[in-house]
């Protein structure tokens, strides 16, 4: 499992959520023993906090919007460094029922993970309701992450 890997390692992780709305923080800390690699999270609904606790430029936020690439890998890159972790997680979405646009449909997340090798990001449109949505993008940010520690090597 990826959180027994993130333990061996010595390794601390930190989470900058914002259409899973803590959602993330909750599946981690439901870990037995986590509590000694995952130092916490930031609820970034409103762009204003993206901007002033996660560091994502305002024009970032402008020309992208928040649910895009850029803004997710600011994210996790913001919080793994406010946090001092080795390891970012961010999600960021349209986790409906409404909000949704033709370039942005309900259901459509951006994932980012932010390491000590770089970040990465993708994106997924999950089908559902909204809670559907959100349980979806956890699980699918945790099995990147998954992978992501499996193909980790340190310098």
């Amino acid at each position: 499992m990826w959180a027994d890997k993130l333990l061996s390692m010595g390794h601390r992780l930190a989470t900058a959520e914002s259409c899973t709305g803590g959602g993330l923080g909750h599946v981690i800390t439901a870990i037995p023993g986590i509590s000694q690699a995952y130092l916490g999270g930031v609820i970034a609904y409103h762009n204003d906090i993206k901007s002033q606790f996660l560091q994502v430029p305002m024009e970032c936020l402008s020309e992208h919007g928040a649910v895009s690439e850029p803004v997710a890998r600011a994210m996790a890159d913001g919080v793994r460094l406010g946090f001092d972790a080795q390891w970012g997680l961010s999600t960021t979405g349209v986790a409906g029922p409404g909000g949704g646009s033709a370039d942005k449909p309900v259901g459509l997340v951006w994932m980012a993970i932010a390491g000590p090798d770089g970040v990465t990001a993708e994106s997924r449109v999950f089908a559902g309701d909204r809670e559907a949505i959100r349980q979806a993008a956890c699980d699918h940010i945790l099995a990147m992450f998954a992978r992501r520690l499996e193909q980790f090597s340190p310098a």
